[in-house]
């Protein structure tokens, strides 16, 4: 019997060894070994170094999907957007811009200050009350620009000619409101074989229809008799909504045509119809050459504006 227990145990004893050793098996089989790691480390090596001789890119494994997109971001932003090239209306824009800011009329309070200067010129047993403020830009009958503020009154048209730089008023004109006759709005127009054109619309104010200009008027260039004056917008209209209400010449009209109506009602002309006709027509300027007024409106000649290192 005890013989036979001493044979069963180095039995037991070489079933356990067995089974430790598939174990052993098994777990080398699903991991390798690190000496198949350090194999699999020269091999991934010399590879390397073949691709690097050869000049071929060696493939890396793909990184997650995050780090992908984080490298992206840090290339997006690194980079940056290509800048927009400026498109031409905006540079035009931006050149129109500086152009209009060297009008003395914009500089802050320049204005205010022209009003209330020409405001002191007014004669309330004359003119009235002050109706409605306007800057203007006259037109005169050899197609030179000026600068003007313009007031209507209870009983006047008065149209001044100020200095911006030196704020002060150089010259007055009024008209009384009971002698304007006619009011002509439209496009300009010249005769056929004029060199001149202009752009654009005005109003033309008649206040004395039964007597025409001489012929030495017309061919003065600084006549100031002729029984009509012309208005169009000023160039600064555009700069800010203050500014487009000042230089509306078709509000102006209206203004202007129901102040005369209104002064025809009050104050009668004898002898002479009275009313205020209103008429869409070409405003015709008979002038041909016109080359004062072509390098005047050109320059700016008629309007105070900073010009280099000088203002005028």
């Amino acid at each position: 019997m005890a013989e036979a227990e001493e044979e069963a145990l180095p039995c037991e004893e070489q079933e356990k060894e067995q089974q430790q050793q598939q174990q052993q098996h098994q777990l080398s089989s699903s991991s390798g070994s690190p000496q198949d790691s350090e194999a699999a480390a020269v091999r991934t090596g010399d590879i390397e170094e073949r691709a690097a001789e050869d000049g071929a890119a060696v493939p890396s494994a793909s990184p997650p999907p995050a780090a992908r997109t984080g490298n992206t971001e840090e290339r997006a932003a690194g980079v940056g957007t290509p800048p927009s090239k400026p498109t031409a209306i905006t540079l035009e824009t931006s050149v129109d811009q500086f152009k209009l800011l060297r009008f003395f009329v914009l500089r802050p309070g320049t204005l205010n200050q022209g009003i209330k200067d020409t405001e002191a010129l007014v004669d309330k047993e004359i003119d009235g009350n002050v109706r409605s403020i306007w800057l203007m830009a006259e037109v005169d009958h050899w197609n030179n620009e000026k600068e003007r503020i313009v007031f209507i009154t209870d009983k006047s048209l008065m149209v001044f000619k100020y200095d911006f730089v030196m704020f002060n008023c150089d010259q007055v004109q009024r008209i009384p409101l009971n002698f304007v006759d006619r009011i002509s709005h439209g496009t300009f127009s010249f005769p056929k074989r004029s060199l001149l054109k202009r752009e654009g619309e005005g109003v033309r104010v008649f206040w004395d229809r039964m007597r025409e200009p001489t012929f030495t008027s017309r061919w003065n260039p600084f006549a100031t008799d002729l029984p009509s004056i012309t208005f169009t917008y000023h160039p600064v209209r555009n700069i800010s909504a203050t500014f487009l209400a000042l230089c509306d010449i078709h509000n102006f009209r209206e203004h202007l045509k129901d102040a005369a109506q209104k002064a025809h009602a009050t104050k009668p002309i004898p002898g002479k119809a009275n009313g205020v006709l209103v008429l869409k027509q070409d405003l015709h300027i008979d002038a041909y050459v016109g080359l004062m007024s072509f390098l005047g409106n050109q320059n700016r000649l008629g309007y105070c504006m900073a010009r280099g290192n000088l203002g005028y």
